[in-house]
């Protein structure tokens, strides 16, 4: 890093009054991680990174590899809010990259991967733009600081509920605001206690990280008021679970390479084809932007979370949908949304699998199917057949054999990484098969 930026951070770190600075990077399960140091180690940090042990990490290194080290990226320095305090001295953190011993890229790095990717889409003239909408749960806690898992079901979409959690989710937006990160919107979700909110549209290594302080705050926050705030794709049986739907674009010297006014959709060629590529790759990428067992949970027929591949406008129960715009904002606002994702994913693994199958798309010159506006949830297998639509994974275990037996995944994480998601994955899988459920006790013992 050049010796004037770091003084420039030092100098802002010093106008701050920051006492500790907080590196923080993420496993490949998606985990916030940090190492915090005392501010006078900050010269050094910028200068030469921060040593971690990399075996200690889920998916990093094994023991004779495990020395790395923080690289803090200069661009996410940031106030932490709920940390602010200036007697004892407040606290600020970066974002950081994460190197070997050799002061190499760690190739099992997410954002380092997403940032792979990302030059990949630039080698073909493209830089890629996401805009999540994270939904998540507020859950009080009890006297003994138990968390009270309780919801009324579903019917409170945009409902205005002047309660604590309205409170909460306003401090968290602003808490963002302070740390540089614009939010686009707040709504209450279509279940009691379900909430959501939207990261502004940017370039993806933005968004993404954005995305995980956003997690992030909305966890600290809401433990200041005594309540909890998850990201589990599927809290309840019955009742609608939490969504990460993600709006995409590629963008070319400041235009948006979606849009073509000519075309019934709006879509450009590009367009089509990346929508033709992640179409295509639906079924190998899912165990990414869906990595949990409870995620399948969630991807079941009947709510507004997908089951089926293929596309629309209108129809919410599609893979992808083409939001309609407003009038004179085409060029600015023609977009994809992939609806599968839910927020328990690795914003940066999910956004990289995303880029990579569509840029595929564009790299074959796949040719988009027919949209399908109907209902999907009535068509049966027959009408599923004639109209060449796939279903997703139905679980955790299906989508990590469509991850083992592809190319999509494989080439995006590269050989270290995919053999260690999978790993890792398939141990989750493994215990749930074996875990005896409450669902079993209720149902089996007493009746056999």
């Amino acid at each position: 890093m050049p010796k004037d930026r770091i003084q420039e951070i030092l100098a802002l770190a010093k106008k701050d009054k920051v006492a500790f600075i907080d590196l923080q990077f993420t496993d490949f399960l998606g985990n916030i991680k940090s190492s915090t140091i005392p501010v006078y180690k900050l010269e050094d940090a910028l200068e030469r990174g921060v040593w971690i042990d990399g075996s200690s990490i889920e998916g990093f290194a094994r023991i004779h590899e495990s020395d790395m080290f923080l690289v803090p990226d200069p661009v996410t320095y940031a106030l932490l809010p709920w940390r602010n305090n200036v007697e004892s001295g407040r606290v600020a953190r970066f974002i950081c990259d994460v190197y070997t011993s050799n002061h190499e890229p760690f190739v099992g790095d997410p954002r380092h991967i997403l940032k792979r990717t990302l030059a990949e889409a630039k080698s073909i003239g493209f830089d890629y733009y996401t805009g999540p909408e994270c939904e998540f749960f507020l859950f009080p806690k009890n006297e003994k600081g138990e968390i009270e898992r309780v919801s009324r079901g579903n019917g409170f979409y945009f409902t205005l509920i002047m309660d604590e959690a309205y409170a909460i989710k306003r401090e968290i937006m602003e808490a963002l605001q302070q740390m540089g990160i614009e939010s686009e919107t707040s709504t209450h979700e279509v279940a009691d206690r379900q909430h959501e909110i939207d990261i502004r549209y940017d370039q993806a290594l933005k968004t993404a990280d954005n995305t995980i302080t956003l997690k992030m705050a909305a966890k600290f926050i809401a433990e200041k008021h005594n309540f909890y705030a998850t990201f589990m794709p599927k809290p309840f049986f019955g009742i609608s679970g939490n969504g990460m739907h993600t709006h995409q674009s590629l963008w070319k010297d400041g235009k948006n390479m979606f849009y073509d006014k000519t075309d019934q959709y709006g879509l450009s060629k590009v367009a089509y084809q990346f929508l033709a590529g992640q179409l295509t790759y639906a079924r190998e990428i899912t165990g990414i932007i869906a990595p949990m067992v409870n995620s399948y949970k969630r991807l079941t027929p009947g709510y507004e979370a997908p089951v089926y591949v293929c596309w629309a406008r209108i129809n919410r129960s599609a893979f992808i949908r083409v939001p309609k715009v407003s009038r004179g904002y085409e060029d600015k606002a023609t977009r994809l949304e992939i609806r599968c994702p839910d927020p328990s994913c690795n914003p940066y693994l999910g956004f990289a699998v995303l880029l990579k199958a569509g840029v595929e798309g564009i790299k074959k010159q796949m040719k988009a199917p027919s949209p399908v506006e109907e209902n999907l949830f009535e068509f049966d297998d027959d009408k599923l057949a004639k109209y060449y639509i796939n279903k997703l994974p139905a679980s955790l275990d299906e989508a990590l054999k469509e991850i083992e037996k592809g190319t999509i995944v494989r080439n995006c994480f590269g050989e270290y990484t995919w053999k260690r998601y999978l790993e890792a994955k398939k141990e989750e899988w493994d215990e749930f098969r074996i875990w005896v459920t409450d669902w079993e006790i209720d149902r089996y013992l007493t009746t056999i």
